[in-house]
């Protein structure tokens, strides 16, 4: 049956494609963003039929009640990807900003009663409800800014295993109900829960032999994930719980290298983990490593300014030794409480010294890669999902140069048009 245009975005004055490879970019060509200048992109229902210059080919159909966009002045780019947030969690910690002003470190806090913990705390008294409609209004903040994929993490039940299993039901029922999708990430791995704090292998031991089975038995997860940091999970208790998520049909990611060089980014390419995360400590030994596996990349700066630390990861040495680098929020409540994925682009310039292209490459075809989506989004190519964004700016460099605004002016999601402003 031939395919119908049933939307036309026209007279596009900025038109990133992202076309190429269906593969995380690196190097020079995460600045080949196939940018085209009056460009028109069709849509058939939910999947691109066509993105180009100039006119609609006469070979491609128009339904009778195909909706027109003229997008002149504007640019058009494809739905943004967050990449790494911990989206469903329970409470806040706005309390915690006047301590870390008054000079509290973050062990006091923790020491306190406050950090993860109280977080923890929150999620296990939350119920299901609770937890929805919270994540639920995080959600329609993130596709306001034109997120239309986002990874979701559990990680706040620890050794409560129902808290876990709680939060990725919600991820789940999200993903259901909800226009952003959702991939979900195991991380019962995030934390070391007090009462196991002078035995940790028996908390890797649970999480190996009774959380990882059951996750990957029910597919209540796509993804594994591991906090690989010292004072958390060493690299040896790490690689425990990757292989065993791997030998159950788990994705790998990990968190790496966060503020001291571990190994986790050595780890990581030890293992095929699809993504490494943070990596701001991380030596260049790690991203060579990385890169000889192409592992993505997955850059925090909101995460790095938020916590006032001033050492951000080393984007520009990624870069040139060849890592693809993917960019996101790390939305949670204790050390990223934003959902602008759009700051989190200008911060890859003004704090990472990313391009402009780079950076758009990083939350569309780089965030796919890094969420084993490339063949479905990321770019607009014939065949893909019609994610795609209308941003009310001339050009990529304002996007980026004009910061802590959003930008969308229209969200289209599945080849349906929502009007942000």
């Amino acid at each position: 049956m031939e395919k119908k245009a049933t939307l036309v975005i026209k007279e596009i004055s900025n038109l990133i494609t992202m076309k190429g490879p269906n593969r995380a970019r690196k190097k020079e060509e995460m600045s080949n963003v196939g940018l085209i200048n009056n460009g028109i992109v069709a849509v058939s229902n939910d999947k691109i039929i066509y993105a180009g210059e100039g006119e609609l080919p006469k070979e491609i159909p128009i339904s009778k009640n195909v909706k027109i966009i003229s997008a002149k002045g504007k640019t058009v780019t494809p739905g943004l990807i967050d990449s790494h947030t911990h989206l469903v969690h329970g409470g806040s910690r706005e309390y915690e900003l006047t301590k870390k002003l008054e000079g509290k470190k973050y062990l006091e806090i923790l020491e306190s009663g406050g950090g993860i913990f109280d977080t923890v705390e929150a999620t296990k008294k939350a119920t299901f409800d609770e937890l929805y409609k919270k994540a639920e209004k995080s959600l329609n903040r993130m596709f306001s800014y034109g997120v239309t994929t986002v990874e979701a993490k559990s990680g706040y039940g620890l050794d409560d295993f129902e808290t876990e299993l709680k939060q990725l039901k919600v991820i789940q029922e999200l993903n259901k109900n909800h226009l952003v999708d959702l991939v979900p990430t195991f991380l019962g791995a995030h934390a070391i829960p007090k009462e196991y704090k002078n035995n940790v292998d028996k908390f890797v031991d649970i999480i190996t032999k009774k959380m990882i089975p059951y996750v990957a038995k029910y597919k209540l997860a796509e993804f594994c994930d591991v906090f690989c940091e010292k004072g958390v999970f060493t690299i040896g208790q790490s690689r425990k719980i990757l292989l065993e998520a791997k030998k159950h049909g788990l994705l790998l990611k990990i968190h790496a290298d966060e503020i001291e060089p571990l190994g986790g980014a050595e780890l990581a390419a030890e293992l095929g983990c699809v993504s490494a995360d943070h990596l701001v400590g991380t030596s260049e030994e790690g991203m060579k490593k990385m890169s000889e596996k192409n592992v993505v990349a997955t850059l925090l700066p909101t995460t790095t300014f938020y916590l006032q630390s001033n050492k951000y990861a080393n984007a520009r040495k990624m870069i040139d030794l060849g890592l693809p680098i993917s960019l996101s929020t790390d939305y949670n409540p204790g050390s990223s409480p934003t959902e602008n994925l759009q700051l989190v682009m200008s911060f890859g310039a003004i704090k990472m010294n990313m391009t402009p292209k780079e950076i758009i490459t990083s939350v569309t075809i780089n965030a796919a890669s890094a969420l084993k989506l490339e063949d479905k989004v990321g770019s607009l190519e014939v065949g893909k999902k019609a994610d795609i964004i209308i941003f009310d700016v001339p050009n990529l460099d304002y996007l980026i140069y004009h910061f802590g605004v959003n930008h969308t002016e229209t969200v289209i999601k599945n080849g349906k048009v929502y009007n942000i402003t």
